[in-house]
């Protein structure tokens, strides 16, 4: 298939003037008339996801390789060294960020993944309303997301309802009407600022709340005539427990 052709499909499924006015999804690299190969689907791509993978294969990843104004290729830094060589073996870059967090992931990991039922939806917030015990709500949290651990700011021993968005959404925080709020990436004065308003919050992690940006996105591209793969990037951070 042409780039063009995998292109006009993913505006469709999810449009890319959805996105944030700061965000850079679509082509990042890449000739639209250009034949691709293959797709690997990923949430970032890595040098070992080059490196491993055929000339002419497009990467379709969740987060833009390129945010921002990019002054200088200095190919011995991040992200010019690896912009050399998808250069190098006619590879191909999209990325849907913001645009997927509205259409697709937000929604999936609420529903499918944690199991609540959507009442109600924004661009980005997913809320519900319930009744959830405070032990509960975190061990279902930390089983279904595989977080062997939760930083929790406030504490509610019954929970009445709960608004959630992927990756770092703690900006979007005095939207939230809701008991308790999912996101990751909170920082400290936004914990502070949740303390003094009495909402409570759990951080769901920016890799693990996003993780299933792949799998979606697989089930969306099998109704093309390519070979569309999954290969899972690294989370940058690990728990060290010595």
């Amino acid at each position: 298939m042409k780039l063009q052709e995998i292109y006009n499909f993913l505006d469709k499924i999810s449009p890319f003037e959805l996105q944030e006015k700061w965000d850079n999804s679509g082509l990042i690299i890449g000739d639209m008339s250009r034949d691709v190969s293959q797709i690997v689907l990923s949430l970032d791509v890595d040098d070992e996801m080059i490196e491993s993978t055929k000339e002419g294969t497009l990467f379709i990843v969740h987060h833009p390789l390129i945010f921002g104004k990019l002054t200088q290729l200095d190919f011995a830094k991040y992200p010019s060294n690896l912009i050399e060589k998808m250069i190098l073996k006619k590879q191909s870059l999209i990325a849907m960020h913001t645009n997927f967090d509205q259409t697709h992931l937000n929604k999936y990991v609420f529903e499918k993944v944690l199991g609540f039922t959507l009442e109600s939806q924004n661009a980005f917030l997913c809320t519900t309303k319930g009744k959830w015990n405070y032990k509960e709500l975190l061990n279902l949290i930390k089983e279904k997301l595989n977080l062997p651990t939760l930083k929790v700011i406030g504490k509610k021993e019954t929970i009445r309802s709960i608004a959630l968005t992927t990756g770092a959404g703690a900006s979007l925080m005095d939207e939230v009407e809701a008991d308790c709020f999912l996101t990751g990436d909170i920082k400290y004065h936004d914990a502070m600022k949740a303390m003094s308003e009495n909402l409570m919050m759990i951080d769901i992690g920016h890799y693990e709340s996003e993780r299933f940006f792949a799998e979606i996105l697989l089930e969306e591209l099998k109704v093309l005539p390519i070979l569309a793969i999954i290969s899972n990037s690294k989370n940058p951070f690990h728990i060290e427990t010595i």
